[in-house]
C-alpha cells in the first residue's frame, strides 16, 4: 500500500502501487474499513468486486491505483466504492466464451451491485459500484 489517504468519517481512501499484492491489500482494506463502520455484511461482495476491478487495473494500467470507500449520509443511497487508475480508456463488458480465462469481472460487478458505472477523469479514469445497505 502506497499510503492511506483517509478514513475518517463517512470515505476512506488508499492508494496501492500496481503490482500483484495491491489486489490482497485493497481486499485487506476494505473488508478492515466496513468492519470499522459496522458493515460487516457488505465486506465479502464489496472485497470481491474490488479484487476484480483492481486486477482489471493491474492487467491494463500502470501506475497507482486508488481505491475509495463512501458510506453514504442516507442508508437508501448505499454504500459507493472506487476504484481509480491512470488508464485513460475507459473498460467496456465482454461477454466472456466458456473457455476464456478472462473478461467476466465487469459482468460480475454489474450483477452484484445496485449500480455502476464508470467515469475519465483528468489523470486517468474511475470504475464505481454501488451496494444497497442493510436496512
Amino acid at each position: 500500500m502506497i499510503g492511506v489517504i483517509d478514513t475518517d468519517g463517512d470515505c476512506a481512501e488508499w492508494s496501492f502501487p500496481a503490482e500483484p499484492g495491491a489486489v490482497r491489500s485493497a481486499r485487506a482494506a476494505v473488508r478492515g474499513q466496513l468492519h470499522g463502520w459496522g458493515l460487516d455484511c457488505l465486506a465479502d461482495l464489496a472485497a470481491l468486486l474490488v479484487s476484480e476491478l483492481v486486477t482489471n487495473s493491474l492487467r491494463h494500467a500502470t501506475g497507482p491505483i486508488g481505491v475509495r470507500l463512501v458510506r453514504p449520509a442516507e442508508p437508501a443511497d448505499g454504500l459507493r466504492v472506487e476504484v481509480s487508475d491512470p488508464l485513460p480508456e475507459l473498460p467496456r463488458e465482454r461477454v466472456a466464451r466458456p473457455d476464456d480465462e478472462g473478461g467476466r469481472g465487469l459482468r460480475l460487478v454489474a450483477d452484484s451491485s445496485r449500480r455502476w458505472g464508470t467515469r475519465p477523469g483528468t489523470g486517468g479514469k474511475t470504475v464505481w459500484f454501488e451496494l444497497g445497505l442493510p436496512g
